[in-house]
Parts: structure tokens; C-alpha cells; sequence
């Protein structure tokens, strides 16, 4: 019986049993760094770095005599931070002007450090608006000029649990509906979901109502008569109210998942995905759905009357027979 090595995997071998210095016969240093024991006074001592640039040499020191020139202003006797001062989150030791009994007044310009960081780039955004609007001689399109009469509100909620396929008929329920209406199919229905679109939908009524100003009833001393519409999908609502919030699209949206094991027999698993879905809707008031149908109504109206055989020239005739 013979034994095949390479003979150089045995020489190897003699050298790391025989040789004196081997890695476990003798010691080994590590190297480290000892940066970290440097003194603070060390740091201290260094010389500040300086730029070779003059720009930002200046730079730098006019930030540094603005910062030092900033002088914090007092609170007025109706401010509504006046408790805070008293127990003492404010400072009440402010710095009060000569010959004058109250606070100092605030400065606007170290206010406007916070409140207009970038007063170039404002001043040149304002004379682009004016610009603009001298080249259109103040004319608006039409896209403009409906977002400044009609009212609208996008509103995404939170993760529901649920996938998509099941939140998509509920969001098809709500569509096209008024908002206190999907409010109440939502409260009635079977689904398991249709608690969290129902939150929603109060959460969206409220900001439409509180940002946008929607659904306030008319304009005191104005009247409005009710009116019958047929919306795009055909149906034939009656409008008493124009400003009454409704439910123009619904969507749904895939968000994040969990995943968790499924034990199955002889030893078997399976990986079960707990899925998540956002619900998207927008808001709008009765007016938009008013003005749809009348554009409806008036491009029937214009439409031409089809001629099986119209009155027009012929063109392109020959003077013989084709065969």
C-alpha cells in the first residue's frame, strides 16, 4: 500500500512541526493604533486651519459678526408664550433698551435668518412671477382658473391590514358617493377593513373641511336651487347643496409586509406573508360634478347631426372604369 502526497504539501508540513518559529512557539504583536491617547491639550494646541481662499475667509467672518450681532427681542404683554416665561422656559433676564421699561422689540433682521434663509433666491423667484405674469398679460389657463373656484383635498391613510384584492371593492363602493354616505356603507359593512377606511374617511371630511374649507354650505345671502345631474357613470343624482363634499376616486396602494412561519406535517413549513395596503382618496365639492355635466350636456349639444351620404365635393374621380 502506497501513500500519494506532493511532496511539497510534506515539506510544508516538516517545517511548520520542526521550525523553531512557529506561530505558537513564539510571540506575536499586534499592531494598534494609539491615536486615542493624545492629550485634549494636544488638540488645543494646534493651529486653527485656514483657508487659502479670500472669499471664504470673508465669508466666515461676516457670518461670525452676524451671529455675534444678533440680539434676541422680548415677549409683549399678548403673547400667548407669556406662561412659558413666567415659569421659566423662557429667560425672563432679556436685554431691555435704555430709557425704556419693557422689553426689547424684535428685530426683523435676525427673525429673517429663520424665516427667509435665502432672501437672493426669494427676490429672484418674485421678479420670475412677475415676469411670467407680464408675458401672459395676467391671464390664466384653464387648469388655473379651476383650481381657483373648485376645492379639492388628497388624503392617504396609514398601512391597513389587508391586501390589495380585498380594500379594492370597498374603495369601488365609495366612489362617486358623498362623503357622510360612504361614511355609513362603510359603518354597515361585513368587511374586516372597512373600520380603518371608515376612520379614514372622518379623518379626510375633517381636514377638508378645516384646510381646504370645504363643504360650508353657501355664501351668506347667496341661494341655490336644487338641480338634477347625471353623473359619468350614468347615474341620476340631485344636487340640493353645491359645497356637499363627495368621494371622486378611491385607491388602493401595496405597502410593507411581515413574514412569519407556517408549521406543516413531517417537518414541513410554509412562509405566510401578512400584507399591508394604504388607502388614497380625493375629495372634492358638488360644484366639480356640477360643472362636469354641463360641459357633458353642452358638447351634446354642438354635436353635428350624422348624414349617411354628406353633401362634399368628389375628389379623385376617374373618368373611366376602374376595370
Amino acid at each position: 500500500m502506497s501513500l500519494c502526497l506532493p511532496s511539497r504539501r510534506i515539506a510544508t508540513s516538516a517545517v511548520f512541526v520542526y521550525s523553531p518559529a512557529s506561530s505558537f512557539l513564539t510571540p506575536c504583536m499586534h499592531r494598534r493604533t494609539i491615536s486615542f491617547w493624545r492629550n485634549s491639550k494636544d488638540k488645543k494646541e494646534q493651529a486653527p486651519k485656514t483657508s487659502d481662499s479670500p472669499l471664504t475667509e470673508e465669508y466666515l467672518r461676516k457670518k461670525t459678526q452676524q451671529r455675534g450681532a444678533i440680539v434676541r427681542g422680548g415677549l409683549s404683554s399678548s403673547s400667548i408664550f407669556e406662561d412659558e416665561e413666567l415659569t421659566g422656559v423662557i429667560p425672563q433676564n432679556l436685554p431691555r433698551a435704555p430709557g425704556m421699561q419693557g422689553p426689547v422689540l424684535r428685530n426683523p433682521d435676525s427673525m429673517a435668518a429663520a424665516l427667509d434663509p435665502d432672501p437672493v433666491g426669494r427676490r429672484l423667484w418674485e421678479r420670475k412671477m412677475v415676469i411670467r405674469d407680464i408675458r401672459k398679460r395676467g391671464r390664466l389657463t384653464r387648469t388655473q382658473l379651476i383650481k381657483r373656484q373648485e376645492r379639492e383635498l388628497i388624503s392617504k391613510s396609514q398601512d391597513i391590514k389587508g391586501s390589495v384584492k380585498k380594500l379594492v371593492p370597498l374603495a369601488k363602493q365609495i366612489t362617486g358617493k358623498t362623503v357622510d354616505e360612504a361614511i355609513i356603507q362603510m359603518r354597515f359593512s361585513k368587511k374586516k377593513a372597512a373600520k380603518d377606511i371608515k376612520e379614514h374617511l372622518e379623518y379626510a371630511r375633517n381636514q377638508a373641511i378645516v384646510k381646504r374649507g370645504m363643504g360650508l354650505g353657501a355664501v351668506s345671502g347667496s341661494s341655490s336651487t336644487p338641480i338634477q345631474i347625471k353623473t359619468k357613470d350614468g347615474k341620476q343624482i340631485k344636487v340640493t347643496d353645491p359645497t356637499t363634499i363627495y368621494v371622486d376616486q378611491a385607491w388602493t396602494g401595496r405597502g410593507y409586509h411581515q413574514k412569519s412561519i407556517d408549521y406543516r406535517a413531517r417537518g414541513r413549513v410554509n412562509i405566510m406573508r401578512h400584507r399591508s395596503t394604504s388607502l388614497t382618496v380625493i375629495l372634492k365639492e358638488e360644484k366639480t360634478r356640477i360643472r362636469h355635466h354641463n360641459e357633458r350636456e353642452e358638447k351634446i349639444k354642438n354635436r353635428k347631426v350624422w348624414v349617411q351620404l354628406p353633401n362634399r365635393p368628389i375628389t379623385a374621380q376617374r373618368q373611366y372604369y376602374s376595370w
